[in-house]
């Protein structure tokens, strides 16, 4: 049993989602967005931190996943998507929570099937994937699509390390 907090970044809505995952099994517990306020970029960058640091003392996850920074056509864009991930993981390793990165690509080919896929089949297949009533905001289904593709990734490791300990005779099957 693992909760995994899931971050997508932004300089302007950074999103989140919660999800408790058990072998295969994974359930949604929250979602939602942290719509930074501030006028100045360290103003933004110290809403962030203590935005994600409010979801991780009200959720208490032992893992959290957030997407890599992809080059974007605009550098300043970049930059600040950079800073903004930099303080969702400086609040997540100030609690001593273990970060996991990962390409959006990867976490649409998890979750979607697709890495090209759109922020319309992400919410979609979220909300399928976690039986949600209604579709998550698109910020907030992003995070899950983080977290839903750290929580396969994360299976798949174990299952590799058993059949890794498996074939050296560690552990024994019957």
């Amino acid at each position: 049993m693992a909760i995994i907090l899931g971050i997508d970044p932004g300089s302007r809505v950074t999103g989140y989602g919660v999800i408790n995952t058990v072998g295969v099994k994974h359930e949604y517990i929250a979602s939602g967005c942290i719509r930074v306020k501030g006028e100045t970029l360290p103003e933004k960058l110290k809403y962030i931190f203590e935005g994600v640091n409010e979801v991780i003392d009200t959720y208490i996850p032992q893992e959290m996943a957030i997407e890599q920074v992809f080059m974007a056509k605009n550098a300043d864009s970049a930059l600040k998507l950079g800073q903004a991930r930099g303080s969702a993981i400086v609040a997540a390793t100030s609690q001593n929570l273990p970060v996991f990165e990962y390409a959006a690509r990867r976490v649409k080919q998890s979750v979607v099937g697709k890495g090209s896929a759109d922020k319309a089949q992400v919410q979609h297949m979220v909300k399928t994937l976690l039986k949600l009533a209604a579709t998550p905001q698109a910020d907030a289904a992003d995070a899950l699509a983080i977290a839903l593709c750290h929580a396969n990734t994360r299976l798949s490791m174990v299952k590799m390390g058993g059949a890794n300990a498996v074939r050296r005779g560690r552990v024994r099957t019957i």
